[in-house]
């Protein structure tokens, strides 16, 4: 079973936008499988499709791992997660996960097949698997790449890839203006890029830049008088606000391949910003320090639960100690 469905929680605090929400889309999959190894394999399949869809799709990096046996799904034999980090707040926020729940459900609601092997028609309980997504992706994309401006978007999941802005318009020039936008607009959507033209007329070139920066889309094209007798046209990135001037001839492969090269450099800025905050410590007391620091921590942890509630106290209780500290606490 694999479906898109909304889910209300009802043990509910602490709401943020797209994060935590009351209720919120998500996507989830059940599946059966007659062997633990079969369903096992699965589990890292589907978490590396996850860690693709924040990766190819949303140019965030993410790290794979698997959770404690108090944050794991309740009842499941282990759960796997692929983890974000978004630096303004200094937290590890979980992306996707993909669990194993061994025999535990199918045994509770006897949920069998007979063994193919057995000449008695044996019943054997299937092996279990559940993984989700949910719109939380949404607001990793904003928190990870928006700026002061507004939106960043990768460029593969943006609704509009291209947006064009005639500049330098008037009553004389009008006509010719908007035909030569509404022929580069339609040249780009035959080439398969999501573009769309601008072409109000009651608004300045300059407010349509900021509104167009403010909803994120990845590249702005400014065409011009000027540029129709040259046959160019100025390209602006939204990730950098670079601006370069192309040639009109070609213009739907050099925008494919802009594109492209937006993607790979918001990702390789995300990765290089949580590389960069991305620390080892086998230490409490830098552990501590580090969380103070809003950094992402490696440190050697030996999984049983006692273990774990003794980290949670004791950081608990370091915060209180300091009331300067701004650790994350759990999850963090």
């Amino acid at each position: 079973l694999n479906q898109w469905c909304n889910v209300v929680r009802w043990e509910f605090k602490h709401p943020q936008p797209f994060l935590r929400t009351r209720e919120f889309l998500w996507q989830e999959g059940h599946t059966a499988f007659a062997t633990r190894e079969e369903a096992a394999e699965e589990v890292t399949t589907i978490l590396e499709l996850y860690h693709k869809v924040y990766k190819d799709l949303l140019a965030i990096p993410t790290v794979k791992g698997r959770k404690t046996e108090k944050e794991k799904f309740a009842g499941g034999d282990y759960t796997t997660t692929v983890e974000g980090y978004v630096s303004a707040t200094g937290r590890a926020i979980q992306g996707a996960t993909s669990h194993h729940l061994g025999q535990n459900f199918s045994k509770m609601f006897n949920i069998t097949f007979e063994d193919p092997d057995s000449t008695t028609g044996e019943k054997l309980f299937v092996h279990q698997n559940s993984w989700g997504i949910t719109t939380r992706t949404i607001g990793v994309m904003v928190m990870v790449h928006g700026d002061d401006k507004g939106l960043v978007l990768p460029p593969r999941v943006a609704k509009i890839q291209v947006i064009i802005v005639p500049c330098g318009i008037s009553d004389k020039n009008a006509v010719e203006l908007k035909a030569h936008c509404t022929a580069v607009e339609k040249s780009l959507m035959k080439a398969g890029i999501r573009a769309e033209g601008d072409l109000r007329m009651n608004l300045r070139s300059g407010w349509k830049f900021n509104h167009w920066e403010l909803k994120g889309v990845p590249v702005r094209l400014e065409l011009g008088p000027r540029d129709i007798e040259a046959n160019t046209v100025v390209v602006v990135r939204r990730d950098n606000g670079d601006k370069a001037t192309l040639p009109l001839e070609g213009i739907e492969d050099s925008i494919n391949q802009l594109l492209d090269n937006i993607h790979d450099d918001m990702y390789a800025k995300a990765l290089a910003e949580r590389d960069a905050n991305l620390v080892v410590t086998k230490n409490w007391e830098e552990l501590c320090n580090h969380l103070d620091e809003k950094k992402l921590i490696l440190a050697p942890f030996c999984g049983d639960i006692p273990c774990e509630e003794l980290i949670k106290k004791r950081e608990r209780a370091n915060r209180r100690r300091d009331s300067r500290c701004e650790c994350p606490g759990n999850g963090g």
